[in-house]
């Protein structure tokens, strides 16, 4: 089966006794599946290979449509989007082995005629974000039946992903290269900031937030461009980034330490992104630059913190470094997903591979 998505177990203390545990879900399939496997010592045929060995499948259950995102909502229960317009939550049964449905809103998603895929999802428990080829953006809480809220017409093309800026905003990216904020204390159904690239409009294919600074945020799109923005200030990125030769499908923050960043693309490569800074200022936003990865300017947004903007795009190699990493022992078939927890890393690939990568130098 082809994996559309990996996703990590959250870490707990109740966990740490475990062995380690991700999610992944199918794809182009008529027998779609979520599934859980295990990475304990049975999963390990070498402890020389980077790459190690085959994980071990602990449970799967049948997923109707493609799984188009995934995450953990906790411990036990995890959240799906479907490609038919469903938002599934499984439980995972951890005595038993097993996966149940323990709730289901089926066309959360849909046309007037028609179901329209749900394309990504966002959990902060209980609360659950979902985003879809209708342009809905739709609020749900596990613990409740219905659904809490739903912003109707939020976008006149695809949403492709979702995360979290605080508690009550989200991060909305979409087809038309647009980076939309939203406010759910506001009851309007229009966003509080919209951020775009210029110039062609390139689709964005996937977000992420800095774990520690809720102002900084990457997002990549189908040229396969990196771009890191400052939501605070200015409507237009703060850098532009080669990274990929085709679609970047996914991009994370490493979430203890967001000096490292991950993106995997359509062109089967995924990179492991590595800054260091000998200043306060987040080393994303530091002049660091690889100029056999940075084609582009930054454009300066106005309004801005001057000396940042200098050391930006004057590329002070004594404050801020960039360097890159293919994670990948060689190119395979487009990498669909990663997730990256710890010093572990996982990503799933349309040659129904799945790598894990337990020694990531983070």
């Amino acid at each position: 089966q082809k994996i559309s998505k990996t996703r990590w177990r959250p870490v707990s203390s109740s966990s740490l006794q475990q062995p380690d545990i991700f999610a992944t879900g199918s794809w182009d399939n008529e027998d779609n599946k979520i599934s859980i496997w295990s990475i304990g010592e049975n999963g390990v045929s070498s402890m020389d290979d980077e790459f190690e060995g085959d994980p071990q499948l602990v449970c799967e259950y049948k997923h109707n449509g493609d799984v188009l995102d995934l995450q953990f909502l906790d411990q036990d229960r995890i959240v799906t989007a479907s490609s038919t317009g469903a938002v599934i939550i499984f439980r995972h049964h951890h005595n038993s082995q097993t996966l149940s449905v323990s709730k289901l809103w089926e066309r959360a998603h849909h046309y007037p005629c028609d179901n329209a895929p749900c394309t990504g999802i966002v959990c902060n428990s209980p609360e659950i974000v979902t985003v879809g080829e209708d342009g809905r953006i739709i609020l749900f809480r596990a613990d409740q039946e219905g659904v809490l809220r739903t912003i109707e017409n939020a976008d006149s093309s695809t949403i492709h992903a979702v995360t979290f800026l605080r508690t009550t905003e989200i991060l909305t990216v979409n087809s038309i290269g647009q980076l939309k904020l939203w406010d759910f204390r506001q009851q309007g159904n229009e966003p509080s900031q919209i951020l775009s690239l210029t110039g062609d409009r390139v689709p964005l294919h996937c977000v992420d937030r800095h774990p520690n600074q809720q102002h900084i945020v990457a997002t990549g799109g189908q040229d396969g461009m990196l771009c890191i923005w400052d939501v605070r200030q200015g409507n237009m990125p703060f850098s532009l980034m080669e990274a990929h030769s085709a679609e970047m499908w996914e991009v994370h923050f490493h979430p203890s330490n967001p000096d490292h960043l991950f993106s995997c693309s359509e062109d089967g490569s995924l990179l492991h992104w590595e800054t260091s800074s000998n200043s306060d200022t987040p080393s994303f936003l530091q002049g660091g630059r690889n100029t056999s990865i940075i084609s582009r300017s930054a454009i300066a947004p106005a309004g801005g913190n001057q000396s940042l903007i200098s050391s930006w795009l004057t590329g002070d190699s004594s404050k801020g470094r960039l360097e890159t990493t293919h994670m990948l022992p060689s190119q395979t078939l487009s990498v669909n997903s990663l997730d990256v927890l710890g010093q572990c890393l996982v990503c799933g690939t349309d040659g129904e591979a799945i790598y894990v990568n337990r020694r990531v130098p983070i």
